[in-house]
């Protein structure tokens, strides 16, 4: 069963696990399930989703249950008016807070404005080498997104050689390896935990938030961030 945030006549919020895709798509022809599927069949009711999280991605989805609120909370989406938030864990100490500013180029070659704001919530040094050091750091960071271009903030940490563990296609190769081996891991640490938004229909301020999922808890008392 998935997990429902939020529902009322117009929209339905999940907290979407790791490795569930949005919808059909045809780089993963291969897949059966997914999650506006399975939303349909536990609720009985067709949805619509109106914005995107990666497959590996966890956290706040949000769909809509007819086209005109599909439509309305798009173009919020499109005009950067809606917040997320997202929790990472990172390669690396990163700063107490950050701005990336850099741009990204679409599939076609455009160059699109992208900038993302971070701040770090906690660090961390295992006793486990890696590579020429002695020990392994990581962090938590929260990261806020004014813009959304796809795989921005995986890009982006990329970009400041603060990559996202767990990301195969834009992190650290090795970071990966060492997280499969040493501790069977390999979920992408990127998880969306919150969307705040004015309701299209009502104009209440909507506020929906995620807590993470058990891989995520499990790395964070790892780190010793959790008990």
């Amino acid at each position: 069963m998935l997990d429902i945030l939020f529902r009322d006549e117009y929209l339905i919020a999940i907290n979407k696990p790791h490795g569930l895709l949005v919808h059909r798509s045809a780089i993963a022809a291969d897949v059966e399930e997914f999650a506006l599927q399975l939303l349909r069949d536990q609720i009985g009711q067709k949805v619509n989703p109106v914005h995107r999280l990666d497959r590996k991605t966890s956290g706040v989805l949000l769909f809509a249950f007819d086209k005109s609120t599909e439509i309305e909370m798009q173009k919020q989406f499109a005009e950067n008016k809606v917040k997320k938030t997202y929790l990472a864990i990172v390669r690396g100490h990163t700063e107490e807070n950050g701005n990336i500013d850099y741009p990204l180029r679409k599939e076609n070659g455009t160059l699109q404005d992208a900038f993302t704001t971070y701040k770090t919530l906690n660090r961390a040094e295992l006793d486990v080498p890696f590579g020429k050091h002695p020990t392994s750091r990581y962090s938590l960071i929260e990261a806020t997104p004014a813009t959304g271009r796809m795989h921005q903030l995986r890009k982006h940490f990329a970009h400041i050689f603060h990559p996202i563990i767990g990301d195969r296609t834009h992190g650290c190769n090795k970071q990966n390896k060492l997280f499969k081996e040493k501790w069977e891991m390999d979920t992408m640490l990127l998880h969306a935990q919150s969307l705040t938004f004015i309701h299209p229909v009502t104009s209440n301020k909507i506020v929906l938030e995620a807590s993470i999922q058990d891989e995520f808890v499990r790395v964070m008392k790892l780190m010793g961030w959790m008990n």
